[in-house]
């Protein structure tokens, strides 16, 4: 296909739920670690204005609360300064003509003592995530987490719902809940985290229940229409697995047409890669073939491979992560076929405007 037919594909408008997107190129949630004292801040709200033009902002991953923090230099959503910080945000990016939603975070597992008052991180087994946290103090290995009771269980998913509102309260166009990467409702969902024999362990449709009630608490305070699911079926980091990714992944997606959300997102590389497991097929498309309303792609996408994926019917966005770092207005330079800024990756995690908020955009005469 021509540059021009992939544009003609890009460039067509999607509705997604209550939201009305100009084009089919979408901004990933994407960790920076730049908040002040998890306060979201005046150089977070340069960087997001900077890539208003996005078809949909996703925010970095935000915690739902003090228990589900475990990355320093992360945003949070459960106190009112939080609230305020990303309010001035999500004002900004509308008045540059963008679309925002907040992305609900849970770490589990993957937190560390020293973000818990000393106390066990949370998960849904007693089974250490392998890698190390993110602390102040530097990298430290993963400590085995203290299982979850049914009473607890219930407390966070109450954290989903109150963080849900205040996302509301912040203005933004709705919320994305975080299902991937191994955090906490991954760790649910899959078997090599979740070996539970209650209720949320044990068959799929235990191992779905958490992620069922979440979805069920949040639409609860704003709408489905608002609400998105990103997932990550093959994700292999932090000792991440499934014994059956695609029956798992092909029961959740039946399990969320029920709501009828936003979208859902799934994040799986097109090709094998570091995080993703490269003896497993790709589950996207048996996701495909069962989810029945606007699906969201992302995972190594270029725009010749997006467009494809659009026009195939494979996905009806793509999620772009860090093309989208790089390159502030890369609607426009895809539109254009322009030459693409390469991602200084050092300065992913590192504070300060370098790497964050200097790439160039376009100059036009």
């Amino acid at each position: 296909m021509t540059a021009k037919h992939d544009n003609e594909t890009l460039f067509q408008p999607l509705r997604i739920g209550a939201i009305e997107l100009p084009h089919r190129i979408v901004m990933a949630p994407l960790t920076r670690v730049r908040a002040t004292d998890r306060v979201p801040n005046a150089l977070m709200e340069e960087y997001y204005c900077q890539r208003s033009s996005a078809a949909l902002i996703i925010s970095e991953a935000t915690a739902i609360s003090e228990q589900g923090y475990g990355w320093h230099g992360a945003p949070g959503i459960y106190t009112a300064e939080h609230v305020e910080g990303w309010k001035r945000i999500a004002d900004s990016v509308h008045a540059s003509g963008g679309r925002m939603f907040l992305q609900l975070w849970h770490m589990g597992r993957v937190s560390h003592p020293d973000y818990q008052g000393g106390r066990l991180p949370v998960g849904p087994s007693p089974i250490a995530a392998t890698g190390e946290a993110h602390t102040p103090t530097g990298k430290k290995p993963y400590v085995v987490p203290q299982a979850l009771s049914a009473k607890e269980i219930a407390r966070v998913i109450d954290d989903y719902a109150e963080a849900t509102g205040r996302a509301r309260d912040a203005g933004f166009d709705g919320v994305e809940i975080h299902g991937a990467n191994g955090y906490l409702i991954d760790q649910f969902l899959r078997d090599s985290a979740n070996q539970r024999t209650d209720q949320y362990g044990g068959s799929i449709e235990n191992r779905l229940r958490f992620l069922r009630e979440v979805v069920t608490a949040v639409t609860d305070v704003w709408s489905a229409d608002r609400t998105g699911v990103r997932l990550s079926p093959t994700m292999s980091g932090n000792g991440m697995a499934d014994s059956d990714p695609i029956e798992l992944y092909s029961r959740a997606a039946r399990m969320l047409n029920r709501f009828q959300l936003a979208y859902l997102h799934i994040a799986e590389a097109i090709r094998p890669g570091r995080l993703f497991n490269a003896d497993a097929p790709r589950v996207t498309p048996s996701i495909r073939a069962e989810f029945e309303g606007v699906l969201f792609a992302n995972g190594g996408y270029e725009k010749s491979t997006a467009a494809n994926a659009v026009r195939t019917g494979e996905a009806d966005a793509v999620v772009f992560g860090q093309k989208f770092i790089a390159n502030p207005d890369l609607p426009a330079r895809l539109r254009d076929d322009a030459p693409l800024n390469e991602p200084e990756v050092a300065t992913y995690y590192a504070p300060g405007a370098h790497g964050y908020t200097d790439y160039p955009s376009l100059v036009r005469s």
